[in-house]
């Protein structure tokens, strides 16, 4: 939904910019690198530990897993190298980037164990295999190492479209 409002958004501002040399505006700039990021790193951790994960008939359809999933990651990762009038961002950018994935880890393994999975009855729910420390070996440790991962993923694919924000795009006067 964040790239999905953010692309949207991003289309109002360059349409209402029309063909002038303005640049994108600080907060979209950032708002781009964070779904941008969130996204890419989505289709990776998609592709990586969830696509052979089967899901009961009924819960998924397989169009919408590969456009959210792969097609949509794409999109933004392609914004990322195309897309006119970028911003050259701050490496600072970077900690913003960090702040929801923090935020969202830490919620979640949280509160997963206050709520009762919907599906199974089970006392806890995760809303991912590698994420329940019932499934992975090595419990809350081998959760932990996969956050470490998807952390140093998020880190990776953050600098980089920083990185490629500052080589591509222009400096604010």
């Amino acid at each position: 939904m964040l790239a999905a409002f953010t692309l949207i958004i991003a289309a109002v501002w360059a349409l209402s910019a029309g063909r002038q040399t303005v640049i994108e505006p600080l907060w979209l700039g950032v708002l781009i690198a964070c779904a941008a990021t969130y996204m890419i790193v989505t289709g990776i951790v998609y592709n990586v530990l969830l696509r052979e994960v089967q899901l009961p008939q009924g819960t998924t359809v397989v169009w919408a897993n590969e456009v959210l999933h792969v097609i949509a990651p794409l999109l933004m990762l392609a914004m990322v190298f195309l897309a006119p009038q970028r911003r050259r961002l701050g490496w600072g950018t970077l900690g913003i980037i960090l702040i929801f994935p923090v935020v969202w880890a830490i919620y979640t393994m949280t509160r997963a164990n206050l709520i009762v999975a919907p599906a199974t009855g089970e006392p806890y729910w995760y809303p991912y295999p590698f994420l329940d420390p019932n499934l992975v070996a090595g419990g809350y440790l081998g959760v932990a190492g996969y956050i470490v991962g998807i952390a140093a993923a998020i880190i990776a694919v953050g600098a980089g479209v920083v990185w490629m924000s500052r080589k591509r795009g222009t400096e604010a006067s």
